[in-house]
């Protein structure tokens, strides 16, 4: 089959496309063929690399996949070749205390497809039976691709982490990222007022048409400055931020008392500094988060099915210009997913 493959850390160069042994289908397992696979800010990570992690090579990207089951494994009778699927990224023991809890995100072995098993960046990929999730009727298959690791992460930050409750005021930081613009709809599903910031007047429209109520560019504005004075000195009740570095610590100030910040990556910088009182003083929680329960999606592809929440997709690109795909999501120029197509034999 096609693929991407890395085989080392570095530039857009080290995406190779290239022929690799097609997966074969595992007892309990299935093997689908890929009709397209959105690119997060994992696959920079995975590409660039992280620190104190280490991904096993040559690896095949691409954790969010639609496709069509071409084959089941022993064992497997909830799935027949030919159905159209959604893949839930997240892989974990299925055995351990949390997994049996139903909180397998929170499993001692979890691991993302893409970054710790080969991914969807290729013509096939074998994943359990257990993540695949039929997929929503009225979406295509790159629009579908564009749900599993943004619309979970998002749920599982508000709903879960952070009890989002109506009429809550909610600010969603860089609104034109996948997280980000799933959690707006997310917030505003369950009833909260959503401010937005953003790094253009283009991108803030874009996200109140998502259901955001109100938006500061942070380019051109003091965000704590603003979201005070849109809500009148009060602050807001929640915020969703995967930024980190400044921005963490700015947001803190934007709580009320008792208010929560929920986190789940910081791709401008893990270190952060902050004013300790702010925390304490205001009883604020300070929320950590990662992916999420694999039953949400029950829940998510409901909604999603029903039009009530709705992937973004910022671009459509052929597998093969992956190179170029990275390069966008890095430039952070397209509001929502870029999404690879993969033409299957």
């Amino acid at each position: 089959m096609k693929a991407v493959v890395i085989r080392e850390h570095g530039g857009v160069e080290k995406l190779l496309f290239e022929d690799a042994p097609r997966p074969e289908c595992e007892p309990g397992g299935a093997v689908v063929r890929v009709k397209a696979c959105a690119l997060n800010h994992l696959d920079l990570w995975v590409r660039n690399g992280l620190t104190k992690r280490a991904f096993p090579f040559p690896l095949i990207p691409g954790c969010d996949v639609a496709g069509v089951v071409e084959e089941v494994g022993a064992g497997v009778d909830a799935w027949k070749p030919g159905a159209e699927v959604v893949i839930a990224p997240g892989l974990s023991c299925g055995s351990c205390a949390h997994c049996k809890a139903g909180d397998d995100n929170l499993c001692p072995s979890y691991a993302i497809l893409g970054a710790w098993a080969n991914g969807g960046c290729a013509e096939y990929v074998s994943v359990p039976a257990a993540n695949l999730f039929l997929k929503p009727g009225r979406l295509s298959f790159e629009e579908a691709a564009a749900v599993p690791l943004v619309f979970l992460t998002a749920w599982q930050m508000l709903v879960t982490r952070a009890r989002v409750r109506p009429d809550e005021d909610v600010l969603v930081h860089a609104a034109g990222s996948g997280v980000s613009s799933a959690a707006v709809q997310i917030a505003k599903l369950h009833g909260a007022r959503v401010f937005v910031t953003a790094g253009s007047k283009e991108k803030i429209q874009k996200a109140k048409e998502l259901g955001a109520d109100e938006g500061v560019n942070y380019r051109t504005h003091d965000f704590t400055e603003e979201i005070m004075r849109l809500t009148d000195k009060r602050g807001v009740d929640v915020v969703v931020d995967h930024v980190g570095g400044e921005v963490f610590s700015k947001s803190l100030a934007c709580l009320v008392k008792g208010g929560r910040i929920v986190t789940c990556g910081a791709t401008s910088g893990y270190d952060i500094s902050f004013n300790a009182a702010l925390v304490f003083y205001k009883c604020v929680s300070v929320l950590g988060s990662t992916m999420g329960r694999r039953a949400h999606y029950f829940d998510i592809l409901e909604h999603v099915e029903a039009g009530r929440l709705e992937p973004v997709v910022g671009r459509v690109l052929a597998l093969e210009e992956v190179r170029r795909a990275h390069e966008l999501l890095e430039s952070r120029e397209i509001f929502g997913k870029i999404v690879l197509r993969v033409s299957s034999p």
